[in-house]
């Protein structure tokens, strides 16, 4: 089983060196990475590992029965031996693009639920533009000015982002109604990693994040689309 060492606040490493566990040519294995395998509505990291004759660009990360294969894209020489040493190295830029993306989604869905009353049903985390499914809702142009505007203000307060594991029940009594799908977390994942913005948002989610809302830049929401009854998907993207 791959130790997940980003977990629970350690999502700014981008360099460290791992040992293989298995490795074919089209993926390897580590005891323990900080790469961020899919999931949660967030991609994979991307990056490179390094060997003594050999190195791979890693184009996917996910997970495989409690084990994290590192994809291969392209390999150089044979695989690495297990036992094999190797130095990673994350895509710093699109980590840093996710991570910001990630903790702006928790403000415009908490903007959302605060002001509307609409939780998050769903959502996709990109490099370059992100989108939240809303349920119930019914957004006009003045709704998504009015979300984008109180998101910005939000950001503008450089409020602290921090990770910690924290025992279920603790998250269950303190995580507001429609914040958090924990119906859908598997009771045996005890602790939950709780990401936190102060005084301002608190929910369980295993993504990778930045630790002050001033590193965000400012939301653009860009898109609204009805995707069903009562069901809207707004789609933003980040300025510098």
């Amino acid at each position: 089983m791959t130790d997940l060492l980003y977990l629970p606040d350690a999502d700014d490493v981008t360099e460290f060196s791992a040992t293989v566990t298995e490795a074919t040519g089209e993926y390897i294995v580590l005891e323990g990475t900080y790469f961020y395998p899919e999931g949660g509505g967030q991609p994979p990291d991307h990056g490179a590992i390094g060997w003594d004759g050999g190195r791979a660009a890693i184009d996917g990360v996910r997970k495989d029965h409690g084990d994290v294969r590192h994809e291969i894209g392209r390999l150089e020489g044979d695989p690495p031996e297990p036992a094999t040493t190797v130095d990673c190295e994350i895509d710093a830029d699109r980590r840093e693009r996710l991570s910001r993306m990630h903790t702006a989604q928790h403000v415009v869905s908490r903007v959302v639920l605060e002001e509307y009353g609409a939780e998050t049903a769903g959502n996709q985390v990109g490099p370059a533009r992100s989108r939240i499914d809303f349920e119930p809702a019914d957004f006009d142009g003045t709704d998504l000015a009015r979300i984008e505007r109180l998101s910005n203000e939000a950001i503008e307060r450089d409020l602290a982002v921090t990770k910690a594991e924290r025992p279920r029940d603790r998250v269950e009594a303190e995580v507001d109604e429609g914040r958090a799908l924990l119906d859908l977390i598997p009771d045996s994942v005890d602790p939950l990693r709780v990401v936190e913005i102060e005084e301002f948002d608190t929910c369980p989610c295993g993504g990778t994040h930045v630790d002050a809302l001033g590193e965000i830049g400012r939301v653009a929401v860009v898109d609204r689309t009805s995707k069903g009854a009562d069901v809207e998907r707004v789609t933003f993207e980040l300025e510098e």
